[in-house]
């Protein structure tokens, strides 16, 4: 009993600390299929756009509003990508987004520009596929979802809320 009782408090302490904090749910999707998605599909990505001060301004917001910094990587050539971008517009999925990220979309062309941005989070081998999620905590600029940033690169053969619920996994 004393070692179940000091296991729970040492969960608790380490939850308090961010150290298990439980994710949080993710919303229900309006829809079930990607192909209810309003057309046409956004185009996400500012081609001419300043890719380090776009992330910089970024992860400064999301420092100060205690948010994770999202990055998506990705390209307006990119179906996955604009998937993506129209699902994380649908009213439930924006609001939970809006609360738990700070969102910066970065152009990486046909994988040949903007790679510094992956390169500082240690993703120098070239990109699996896009978009590319990189899932960051400001408060030590550490990569969280290392491993997975290219889990999204097939979107469109998820489901609305499969794409919810990964995206609500990094989340506390």
């Amino acid at each position: 009993m004393f070692r179940s009782m000091t296991a729970a408090l040492a969960a608790v302490a380490l939850t308090a600390a961010g150290g298990l904090a439980q994710a949080a749910t993710a919303p229900a999707m309006s829809i079930q299929s990607f192909s209810q998605l309003k057309l046409p599909l956004p185009y996400p990505y500012e081609e001419k756009a300043d890719a380090n001060a776009q992330v910089a301004a970024a992860m400064a917001s999301a420092k100060a509003h205690h948010k994770l910094l999202m990055i998506d990587l990705g390209g307006n050539w990119c179906g996955d990508c604009r998937v993506l971008a129209a699902t994380m517009d649908l009213p439930e999925l924006k609001a939970f987004v809006d609360k738990h990220y700070e969102v910066v979309s970065v152009d990486v062309g046909r994988f040949d520009k903007n790679l510094q941005v992956p390169a500082h989070y240690g993703i120098t081998q070239r990109l699996e596929g896009v978009p590319a999620l990189l899932i960051v905590d400001p408060r030590g600029d550490k990569l969280l979802d290392g491993g997975h940033v290219a889990a999204l690169a097939d979107a469109r053969h998820m489901t609305p809320q499969a794409l919810a619920d990964w995206l609500a996994q990094w989340t506390k």
